[in-house]
C-alpha cells in the first residue's frame, strides 16, 4: 500500500482523486421532449474532449433515443468535466486519515445498504476491485450492482477531497492576513476523520472492526419484480415533479 507520509498533512499536495486510477464519476439525468436518459459511468480526464461527442452518439445510437440527446449527454459530461479540471492543480490536504463511506442503493432489483471505513491515505486503493469483491462475497448475481458500488465510493471521494481544496485555500488566506501555526483548519469531514481515526486507526483502506459488526455489516435485498416496478413508478413521479 502506497500511504502518504506522517508529515503529509502540513504539506498541501496536488489535487487528485485518492485512488489508483484518477476517473471521473459521472451522471446524468437528460430529459428531452417528456423521455428520460439517467446512467453513471467513469471518466478519464486525459481523454480528448471529441470523445464526449463520440460517446454521445455512440450511447445515442445504441439505445435508440431522440438525436436531441446527443447535445445535452455532450454538454453534461462536459460541464462535469469542467467541474473537475478546475480543481486539478489546487492544493489540498491529504493526511492519514480514515473517512466513512456509506452505500444507500437500488440497482434493479437489488437494494444494498452498507458502511464501512476508507484510507484516504492509500493512494493504491482500487474501489472497482473492492466492488467485485463486495459482490463476490455477497453472491450478487446482477452485474450492473458491481460498477454502480464503485461509482458510489468514487463519488463520496470525490466530495471529500473536493472539500479539502476549499480547505487547503482558506488555510492559505488566513495565513496572508496573520501568522498562523501550522495547522489545517478541517472542514466537517475532516473533523468526522480526525475522530474516526483515533478510534480505529489507519492500516487498510478498507475497515470493519469485529466489535461494531452490528453496524458495519452490509444489508441486500432482492425484490420481486412487484416491489421493483413499483418503486420505478415512485421514482418516475416523483421526477416529472421537477420538469
Amino acid at each position: 500500500m502506497k500511504s502518504l507520509p506522517p508529515n503529509a498533512y502540513k504539506q498541501p499536495v496536488r489535487f487528485r482523486m485518492p485512488t489508483a486510477e484518477n476517473l471521473i464519476p459521472m451522471r446524468l439525468d437528460i430529459d428531452v421532449d417528456g423521455q428520460r436518459f439517467k446512467d453513471s459511468f467513469l471518466w478519464n480526464p486525459n481523454d480528448p474532449d471529441s470523445e464526449m461527442v463520440f460517446f454521445a452518439k455512440r450511447t445515442v445510437k445504441d439505445l435508440g433515443l431522440p438525436p436531441g440527446f446527443v447535445t445535452q449527454i455532450a454538454q453534461s459530461i462536459q460541464s462535469q468535466l469542467m467541474e473537475f479540471r478546475a480543481l486539478e492543480g489546487q492544493e489540498m490536504y491529504a493526511s492519514e486519515r480514515i473517512v466513512p463511506i456509506k452505500l444507500d442503493l437500488r440497482v434493479n432489483k437489488t437494494v444494498i445498504r452498507d458502511q464501512f471505513l476508507w484510507d484516504l491515505s492509500n493512494f493504491d486503493s482500487d474501489p472497482e476491485e473492492f466492488a467485485r469483491n463486495f459482490c463476490s462475497d455477497l453472491e450478487i448475481q446482477d452485474p450492473e450492482v458491481g460498477p454502480a458500488i464503485a461509482i458510489a465510493i468514487r463519488e463520496q471521494l470525490y466530495e471529500i477531497v473536493s472539500q479539502s481544496v476549499s480547505s487547503a485555500r482558506e488555510t492559505r488566506v488566513g495565513k496572508k492576513g496573520r501568522r498562523v501555526a501550522e495547522y489545517i483548519t478541517p472542514s466537517r469531514a475532516a473533523n468526522n476523520a480526525m475522530d474516526l481515526t483515533k478510534l480505529f486507526g489507519n492500516k487498510a483502506s478498507v475497515i470493519r472492526k469485529r466489535k461494531e459488526w452490528d453496524l458495519y455489516e452490509p444489508l441486500v435485498d432482492i425484490l420481486s419484480n412487484e416491489e421493483a416496478e413499483a418503486l420505478d413508478a415512485k421514482e418516475e413521479r416523483n421526477a416529472r415533479k421537477y420538469y
